[in-house]
């Protein structure tokens, strides 16, 4: 994290040119004026990226979060006027607006991208084709994101694909596919070559690897063989092959210089200097540092700046907070986790059939916490703060995490590793990594229907190899490896199991309030929730009722509300 440099960019308010002015406003920054030079690109790219970690500032309305909640890891949690998070796990819906922030969220982005795109003929100052190139195709990589999120969230969504604010009717989902597969295609093409770990911006790397990912997602989810290839201008004209994406993952196994860290536990901010020598579990491990780990592709960066006043540079990680130990635990007793608001027990499940099929993958310690193990928490106290849904299972990967210096206990180590607040809200300075070097080996895996991807990842996780391919080991190793990183949700769905593993979850022991209870549905039951929506969720009210064109996805009627336990 300390190696990203953070520019401090103000929101840039552009102002269309309006015809029936007889005068130029020569101070005034708008669309015909800037960006003028190759440094105002540059901060217009600034904005864009800033508008991922803008989105997290809310970060329950968020696609990561939902996807999180919804599939069959984890249970909603938190408090018992946490309705919220409860919901998702139900997919179900509290509140008019819910999600609205990450849809505002992702078509700011996207407008900030279209300009980008539209004005490159406004740089006087000589660039070389390579800078020119790189700020391109980023923002190609960016919008073609924000739409893979969008699509994969609400399915039917506008498609804008310039700076005017238009009010525009729902494409067909293919579409947008064939625009995603447009944009990620131009910034394999256009962002130069250069080796990992990178500076935070996006890399051809990158693109290609999410390339794989919407492949694997549309052709698995829509039944198909191929992915459209859109023109750029709402069109499609033409496909992506499996093979062409093959060759891409293969391009970047072989050539990004990206690559596994050896100890799978050194990914994790729990093995940083200030916390490991105190935590028996991680002593002797170091922690392969945000912006210096090859396994490391593209991510949401945090600052160590942010604040609560209206100067604010930046934002902290607020899933973390979010999924942090529900305040009561997270102090001494449950030392290095700590405190927050409880969000996604880990479904028990998933422990108990990990410990049976592989019990000897040091992944499932270094991803969960059993808080029942005393040398994990020397007193976890169950039903803090009315904590619901509580399995005593915890992730580890993205949570707060408690520090020393010179004997003194700190809330998160980003107090003393980086000068952050000591605060459980502002001072959590981890990245959230969206695209690991791991996943890039195992959808490589997937799509050749080889073992080679997979057991390089077994091999690091200390595991024996297999000799030969099948979808259950490919599925299983997947679940290992990338438990509690926001891809269970459209793995389960693009493989076509997920109302079995939704309905697993029906009578899971917990705890609500410190009382014992079991896991049960809401709505009719899970697999009814998900026939009623395909797993596509409600688009905000307020967006349906300011447009004249949109129309709310199936499933999302008053029988959709949760009223809570």
């Amino acid at each position: 994290m300390k190696k990203i440099i953070y520019l401090l960019a103000s929101v840039l308010v552009l102002t269309s040119c309006e015809d029936f002015l007889d005068t130029e406003n020569y101070t005034k920054k708008t669309t015909g004026n800037w960006p003028a030079s190759y440094t105002d690109a540059q901060q217009l790219l600034t904005g864009v990226y800033a508008t991922l970690s803008e989105v997290t500032s809310n970060a329950q309305d968020s696609y990561y979060y939902m996807a999180e909640l919804a599939a069959d890891e984890r249970f909603g949690g938190g408090g018992e006027n946490d309705k919220q998070m409860q919901a998702y796990d139900k997919l179900m819906n509290f509140g008019a607006d819910m999600m609205l922030t990450f849809w505002e969220g992702r078509y700011k982005g996207i407008y900030r991208a279209n300009n980008g795109l539209e004005t490159v003929g406004n740089w006087e100052d000589a660039v070389t084709e390579t800078q020119k190139n790189q700020v391109i195709g980023e923002l190609h990589f960016l919008r073609g994101f924000f739409y893979h999120e969008l699509v994969e969230a609400f399915e039917n969504i506008p498609l804008i694909l310039t700076a005017e604010s238009e009010d525009m009717p729902q494409a067909d989902p293919d579409l947008v596919y064939g625009q995603i597969a447009y944009d990620l295609k131009q910034a394999i093409e256009l962002i130069p070559q250069t080796k990992a770990p990178s500076d935070g911006h996006a890399t051809k790397w990158d693109a290609e690897a999410l390339m794989a990912r919407v492949f694997l997602f549309y052709t698995g989810f829509y039944n198909q063989t191929s992915m459209p290839l859109g023109n750029g201008e709402g069109e499609n004209v033409g496909t992506i092959t499996q093979d062409q994406v093959i060759t891409w993952l293969e391009d970047c196994i072989n050539n990004s210089g990206h690559d596994l860290v050896p100890d799978f536990r050194e990914l994790w901010s729990y093995t940083n200097p200030y916390t490991a020598p105190y935590y028996s579990y991680a002593n002797g491990l170091s922690w392969v540092e945000d912006g210096s780990n090859p396994e490391q592709m593209f991510s949401i960066k945090y600052s160590f700046l942010a604040d609560w006043n209206d100067s604010q540079i930046g934002y902290s990680n607020q899933y973390a907070l979010h999924m942090s130990l529900r305040h009561g635990n997270g102090y001494e007793n449950t030392f290095p986790f700590g405190r927050g608001w409880g969000a996604g027990p880990v479904n028990s499940r998933l422990w108990n059939e990990w410990t049976q099929a592989e019990p000897n993958d040091i992944r499932r310690k270094a991803s969960i916490l059993d808080a029942t193990d005393t040398e994990e928490c020397s007193d976890y106290l169950w039903g803090q703060d009315t904590q619901m849904e509580e399995t005593g299972y915890w992730q580890k990967k993205i949570i707060n995490i408690q520090a020393y210096d010179g004997g003194e206990r700190y809330d998160v180590f980003g107090y003393p590793m980086y000068g952050a607040q000591n605060d459980i809200a502002l001072g959590s300075v981890t990245d959230l990594i969206l695209i690991r070097f791991s996943d890039v080996l195992l959808m490589h895996s997937e799509l050749k229907k080889d073992v080679t991807g997979i057991n390089r990842v077994r091999t690091r996780a200390g595991l024996n190899p297999i000799s030969a391919y099948s979808d259950e080991a490919l599925r299983n190793e997947r679940r290992w490896e990338l438990c509690f990183e926001g891809r269970r949700w459209a793995d389960i769905r693009r493989w076509g199991i997920v109302t079995n593993v939704l309905d697993s979850q029906e009578g899971v022991a917990i705890k609500n309030n410190g009382v014992d209870a079991t896991i049960r549905a809401f709505g009719g039951g899970y697999s009814a929730r998900y026939n009623a929506t395909r797993g596509f969720y409600k688009i905000p009210e307020s967006q349906v009722t300011l447009s004249q064109y949109l129309v709310q996805n199936p499933g999302w009627g008053s029988e959709a509300e949760f009223a809570g336990w």
